[in-house]
């Protein structure tokens, strides 16, 4: 099985940054991608931000040129540096890991528990 335990999340004013973190642990052997998604109230689930084991990152136009995914293959982690954070911003953050256990065949897609961030204006 795999987990995933994320962190980072609060309260911060219009303008400044947080970083979110998200950590997979278990049976981890082929990690293809990593990435956030958030929710407001009253929306759906969007992709922020997604990143493949070979470093291609892909960003939301709301989020690009503030946002910025990393990762960490040693510690299994993503990182989401926001920057000049809007209350557009304001939502459920979620990481989201998609593998492949050690048979090569069976594949993972495991959601983290989500931490809230938001944005006062």
């Amino acid at each position: 099985q795999v987990q995933l335990v994320e962190s980072g999340g609060g309260l911060v004013q219009a303008g400044g940054s947080l970083r979110l973190s998200c950590a997979a642990s278990g049976s981890t052997f082929s990690i293809n991608l990593m990435g956030y998604y958030r929710q407001a109230p009253g929306k759906e689930r969007e992709l922020v931000a997604g990143i493949t084991s070979e470093g291609n990152a892909e960003y939301a136009d709301s989020v690009k040129d503030r946002f910025t995914i990393s990762r960490d293959d040693a510690k299994n982690t993503v990182y989401l540096q926001m920057n000049s954070l809007r209350p557009e911003d304001t939502a459920v953050y979620y990481c989201r890991t998609v593998g492949y256990y050690s048979d090569y065949v069976t594949q993972y897609d495991v959601w983290g528990q989500g931490t809230q961030v938001t944005v006062s204006s």
